[in-house]
């Protein structure tokens, strides 16, 4: 089976939250005094969320990515990813993850089937990551990033580009590329929690392209059709590569291949809507064929594209940590 939208996109990538606790905080994911988490009982259970999965592989997912929060927080974390990855037409399962507990989990996550990471480095200086992070310890994070590689992943480094914040970063992460494997995707800065005044923080990703290109000759590679929202390039020579994502300058909703349920049971077809759908009643009854049905009633009321840059609102009605980034 194949879930195509109404107009006319393939939707075979699942973005599924399992907590929505995190070991950072984020300025540009969550407010200075936090959110308001869902209470423990109302979190889906392993059992729920495998459901959920199950139904979608069934319907046409291919590619499923575990988001939290932090998903290495949650407890029995390691024999849900194995139950997972042993699903019958499940192509890949990735994770996003902030490496903090990266180091003691690398080589347990490779093991229960997990096939790549996308770590979550905002900054390469040790006072501007805390100073992001409110308090994290950039050491412990590369700690987890060499776990990782021992154990043979691929890394995905994940950048959010904030004018005056790191923008002038942009050529240090590059230069990871170089002689080392991992893809540096630099990600436009968008209203993850509620705030005025955010387009000032924002580069877009034109902007980020002729830095590189001021001091680099680099080429567009070929994606694949599980691929997410980056445009991916290779600097002449390099082991690695780096992308681009612009929610806010540059939609990329005409290519769209994703849907996504939090933590606590609500699916949605867009990251920038307010429609969402509780699975909540059909999990209680396991009604895994409702839950297909769900899935496929999503999809059809998936939009054509979002309209961030047309609100007058200044801000989105979320907070990334409650959605799953």
């Amino acid at each position: 089976m194949e879930l195509t939208d109404s107009y006319g996109r393939k939707i075979n990538y699942l973005r599924l939250s399992v907590t929505d606790r995190c070991n950072m905080r984020c300025l540009y994911c969550m407010p200075a005094d936090g959110v308001s988490l869902v209470r423990h009982g109302d979190i889906l259970s392993y059992e729920e969320l495998l459901l959920i999965a199950e139904a979608a592989v069934d319907n046409g997912i291919e590619k499923i990515r575990i988001t939290g929060g932090e998903p290495l927080v949650r407890k029995g974390i390691l024999p849900f990813l194995g139950k997972l990855a042993a699903i019958p037409g499940l192509r890949q399962l990735v994770l996003t993850t902030n490496a903090l507990n990266l180091s003691e989990m690398a080589a347990d996550l490779r093991a229960a089937g997990v096939q790549r990471l996308n770590i979550s480095l905002d900054s390469l200086r040790p006072e501007t990551f805390a100073s992001i992070t409110r308090g994290a310890d950039l050491h412990k994070v590369w700690q987890g990033i060499a776990a990782a590689e021992k154990a043979g992943f691929r890394v995905k480094l994940n950048m959010v580009v904030m004018r005056g914040v790191n923008d002038d970063e942009i050529l240090d992460f590059v230069a990871l590329t170089m002689d080392r494997g991992v893809t540096v995707r630099f990600i436009e800065y968008m209203p993850a929690i509620r705030e005025t005044g955010w387009q000032s923080r924002v580069l877009p990703g034109s902007e980020i392209l002729a830095r590189v290109a001021a001091r680099h000759d680099f080429v567009e590679q070929p994606r694949d059709g599980l691929a997410g929202p980056a445009s991916i390039y290779r600097i002449d020579g390099a082991e690695g590569s780096f992308g681009i994502i612009t929610p806010v300058t540059g939609h990329f909703c005409a290519e769209c291949n994703r849907i996504r349920v939090t933590s606590s049971g609500k699916v949605r077809s867009c990251l920038f809507s307010d429609d969402s759908l509780d699975l909540r009643p059909l999990l209680a009854r396991g009604d895994r064929d409702g839950v297909a049905a769900a899935l496929r009633a999503v999809v059809t009321c998936k939009p054509r594209n979002h309209t961030l840059m047309e609100s007058d609102t200044g801000y989105t009605p979320f907070a990334m940590a409650a959605i799953g980034g």
